[in-house]
């Protein structure tokens, strides 16, 4: 990946629970803050999601875009995207780390590059922005359903 933003969060669930949350794609909707529609596109030989079509409302980002995973058991998923009407790249990742009490620690990093010119730092911040809001969510969806 390139220049990339990167932020952690711990979460109270193993980490085959936040895993599940996050390939549950059909449910980003109702806790992924901006993700109108993640579509599963293809599946992978074991029921994973390969492609995802996602269509994604978050000012100044509003976009539809298709990503292609690549999972690693319950440690880490990443992803690159396919295609996209204003994103010109999305690679990013979801790295788990068991911390042994029942508890797992999120890391997002994350690299955007989008088709209007922006400044680096605005590009970073909106990175930042986008990794903690998805954060906070994923905590929270996953400690609910424990």
């Amino acid at each position: 990946m390139a220049e990339q933003t990167t932020s952690s969060i711990v979460v109270d669930a193993e980490p085959s629970a936040v895993m599940a949350v996050i390939g549950d794609f059909p449910a980003y909707p109702q806790w992924a803050k901006g993700v109108k529609t993640a579509d599963v596109r293809r599946t992978n030989p074991d029921g994973s999601a390969d492609q995802v079509f996602f269509e994604l409302d978050v000012s100044p980002i509003k976009d539809e875009y298709t990503l292609v995973y690549d999972w690693d058991g319950d440690r880490q998923v990443t992803w690159k995207l396919v295609e996209g009407k204003m994103l010109r790249a999305l690679d990013g990742a979801y790295v788990l780390r068991d911390l042994g009490n029942g508890a797992t620690e999120v890391t997002y990093r994350l690299s955007l590059d989008v088709s209007i010119p922006l400044i680096g730092m605005l590009k970073r911040k909106g990175e930042k922005i986008l990794i903690d809001t998805a954060l906070k969510g994923l905590k929270k969806r996953v400690e609910s359903l424990a």
